[in-house]
């Protein structure tokens, strides 16, 4: 089964919205200030959620650990 690229592109905004939380409250509580954990997040949101898009796509075309549905033989 393969999935369409918009597939990807939602997976990855869904994705990096929590990765990007997670990005800015670590940044916070370790240098304590909102506005420079709010630059970091800002900047990783957008590289890995390409980076993120790019790895799916790459993925979707490889047969490692897919069964094609096709391939099975059923006993009536």
């Amino acid at each position: 089964m393969r999935e369409k690229p918009y597939r990807s592109i939602v997976k990855s905004i869904s994705w990096r919205t929590v990765g990007t939380i997670d990005t800015m409250m670590i940044a916070w509580l370790v240098t304590g200030q909102l506005e420079f954990a709010v630059t970091i997040g800002g900047v990783e949101l957008f590289t890995k959620m390409f980076l993120y898009y790019m790895h799916e796509r790459t993925w979707n075309r490889i047969k490692f650990g897919r069964i094609d549905d096709s391939d099975i033989e059923y006993q009536i």
